[in-house]
């Protein structure tokens, strides 16, 4: 069993989509145990748990790189990925989230923005404990090109995820690794992988740019990597990318709902991979 948590107090960050470009609010607000994580948007009514059941689609013009969520019609909320993230590194089971605009703001990038807001706020223990979610089988989704991710039984508790990134021969990112086993004790969320930030490589940023999508990011704001490394920027570890792919990895994962305990690997894999291992957790839980 583990202990649902929630915040002692509200919070909110402020900033601008990645994609819509549009001012964005978001406030994160205590929550009674059990009801879990739950997204409004400000303005529309009705309110979704952010579970698998909710994925939405992304809005035409936006490509499939992001994790968007529904609550009614016309409701969308996009890019949650880092703010579940954030939400389950620091195992907050049980919180509001309001967000005002179409999508949660992409801060510097990373998780760390939303992990000091929630830390502000407080952690306290909601009074009441959470199953983790268990498989008894291996699980696997695969993709094109090698993309897989594999989900294996853990008798342990926590739960170890593991990202391998590789570009192939040639790649101006080289094959690298990052992984986060919570039961660890010399390992943390906040310390190893909140502050990886979202990137892309010069070709992938220019074919966006041509099709008129980041016109109000440059390469100070988002880390686009050149083939001698990053551009107008620095990395904060040498595998900023393969860390980063792990916090998306955690934070579309989180969308089983609780906990999970077992052992993840994901190769090449990105959201549409992660989101259709939540799905194929669900339907494998004991």
């Amino acid at each position: 069993m583990i202990p649902r948590r929630t915040l002692i107090t509200a919070t909110r960050v402020k900033g601008m989509g990645l994609f819509s470009g549009a001012a964005s609010e978001v406030a994160f607000s205590p929550a009674v145990a059990g009801t879990g994580i739950s997204f409004c948007r400000v303005g529309v009514p009705g309110m979704v748990v952010a579970t698998a059941a909710a994925l939405a689609d992304a809005p035409a013009g936006i490509p499939a790189r992001n994790t968007n969520i529904r609550a009614v019609p016309g409701g969308e909320i996009l890019t949650i990925e880092h703010a579940m993230s954030a939400l389950a590194g620091l195992g907050i089971t049980d919180v509001v989230v309001e967000v005002t605009g179409p999508e949660v703001p992409i801060m510097d990038g990373s998780a760390e923005p939303f992990v000091r807001a929630l830390w502000s706020a407080g952690l306290r223990y909601a009074g009441v404990d959470v199953e983790p979610l268990r498989i008894s089988r291996e699980v696997e989704v695969t993709g094109r090109d090698g993309a897989k991710i594999v989900a294996r039984p853990r008798a342990a508790a926590g739960c170890s995820y593991t990202y391998e990134l590789d570009y192939g021969a040639g790649g101006v990112i080289p094959a690298q690794s990052a992984t986060l086993d919570t039961a660890r004790t010399d390992a943390s969320y906040t310390q190893d992988v909140a502050a990886a930030r979202t990137f892309c490589t010069e070709a992938e940023a220019a074919a966006m740019a041509k099709a008129g999508l980041f016109k109000h990011l440059t390469a100070r704001d988002m880390l686009v990597i050149g083939a001698k490394g990053p551009i107008d920027n620095t990395y904060r570890f040498e595998n900023e990318p393969a860390r980063h792919k792990l916090l998306d990895l955690i934070g579309d994962l989180a969308l089983v709902g609780r906990p999970i305990q077992a052992e993840i690997v994901a190769h090449r894999a990105g959201h549409a991979m992660n989101q259709a291992m939540a799905k194929a957790l669900l339907g494998s839980a004991v």
